[in-house]
């Protein structure tokens, strides 16, 4: 494996992790930032809802982008924007600031999120076995890093723009300078870009992206059910007290890291198709778990279940991507990462509707039903036309398309 690969991989990797931190940033002081700039009850579904809308649009706007422009480059800039974005929510005072510096945020998380996949499927494919389960381990490692921040920064009553202004000194940088070692599309073993694994050099035909569409939506169905509920469930139905109520999703983003950390061995090993239907199998037990959950600590076991099995399913959706489009795989991730802004759309106010209308406990059976389905499509996680390495990768061959790069 060549330096420029390494380096790729390393710095791909830190932007992640950096991705991971802003966002944790910036959702765990959400009451914060309600209260800093007066934002009512009524108008904040609108701002948190905004901002996946916008990068759903910065998703739409990078799949044409990369027609002419590189992967890398959108990465390169990108990031700062998110970053500098995410330091003006904390530095601002008028409702109009921070409704600009959530904007931009949106715009450019789209951008960010569309062309760090697309880089992490082609540098997949040149490593020719998984790795893409290690990127979003990076990021689950970022957002655990950002959420203590914040936390930080709430328990020692620092301001929004103080407590951001540290991480933010410290990732710019970095990210700007790791930029440089940024790998796009196929590269060879020389480090050289391959002209045919570009983005647009094969069509893509909507109807077969569909099935990883949906299995997206469902996923983030499940992990916006944690992030927004996870902690109104303890109290409410669950009798904890409110700091027993921070654990859970603590708990969910340790499990995330855990199971990406390992999860690329197992796919090595086992196959796409078997760690993406274990995942579904341990991620519906989970609900199951919170739906009939007693009390607080078997609560906790269910949402720990529900880390443990989501957190495989994205990543590998994005690599199934470009293993059915190798010819347009960069087209493929944009217009599949704007299916993540949709279940992140619909899951909070899907649970919020069924657990006003009927129970939470019940509720939770909705998402775990979602998540079942899966086991519907995950045929469509199977490596073609062939397979690779001990049982299920060949080595020297691409992950993500049809050849071999000699890496």
């Amino acid at each position: 494996m060549t330096d420029v690969l390494r380096r790729g991989r390393a710095s791909l990797a830190f932007s992640f992790f950096a991705q991971g931190a802003a966002f944790a940033l910036l959702v765990t002081r959400i009451p914060a930032i309600q209260d800093r700039y007066g934002i009512s009850d009524a108008l904040l579904p609108v701002f948190l809802a905004a901002v996946p809308v916008l990068a759903g649009l910065g998703s739409v706007t990078t799949e044409h982008l990369v027609k002419r422009i590189r992967p890398s480059r959108i990465l390169r800039w990108s990031q700062p924007v998110v970053l500098l974005a995410l330091l003006g929510v904390g530095a601002g005072d008028q409702l109009a600031e921070v409704a600009v510096c959530l904007g931009v945020f949106g715009l450019a998380v789209g951008a960010l999120d569309a062309s760090m996949n697309m880089l992490g499927v082609s540098l997949q494919r040149s490593y020719g076995r998984s790795i893409m389960l290690g990127f979003h381990a990076a990021y689950s490692l970022g957002g655990i890093v950002g959420a203590s921040l914040a936390w930080a920064g709430a328990h020692w009553h620092l301001s929004l723009f103080v407590s951001y202004l540290p991480a933010v000194l410290v990732l710019l940088p970095l990210a700007l300078v790791g930029s440089r070692w940024y790998v796009d599309g196929g590269a060879d073993a020389d480090g050289t870009k391959d002209a045919q694994a570009g983005a647009g050099a094969g069509p893509l035909v909507f109807k077969l992206l569909l099935p990883l569409c949906l299995v997206m939506t469902f996923a983030y169905i499940g992990d916006s059910t944690v992030s927004n509920w996870s902690a109104k469930y303890l109290t409410d139905v669950l009798g904890s007290s409110e700091q027993t109520a921070t654990v859970p999703y603590n708990v969910y983003m340790v499990m995330t890291l855990v199971g990406r950390a390992v999860g690329d061995l197992g796919v090595r090993r086992f196959g796409a198709v078997a760690v993406v239907r274990l995942g579904a199998v341990v991620a519906a037990l989970g609900f199951g778990v919170v739906a009939v959950a007693p009390g607080a600590g078997v609560g906790m076991l269910g949402f720990t279940l529900l880390g443990l099995g989501l957190c495989v399913i994205v990543p590998q959706t994005f690599a199934a991507a470009g293993r059915l489009f190798p010819g347009a795989s960069d087209t493929a991730i944009a217009r599949l990462n704007i299916f993540n802004y949709v279940g992140f759309l619909i899951g909070s106010p899907l649970v919020g509707a069924l657990g006003d209308a009927w129970n939470y406990r019940g509720a939770m059976l909705v998402p775990m039903v979602l998540v079942l389905a899966t086991l519907g499509y995950a045929r469509s996680f199977e490596p073609q036309p062939d397979r690779y390495g001990d049982v299920h990768e060949r080595p020297r061959t691409a992950d993500v398309g049809r050849g071999s790069n000699g890496v």
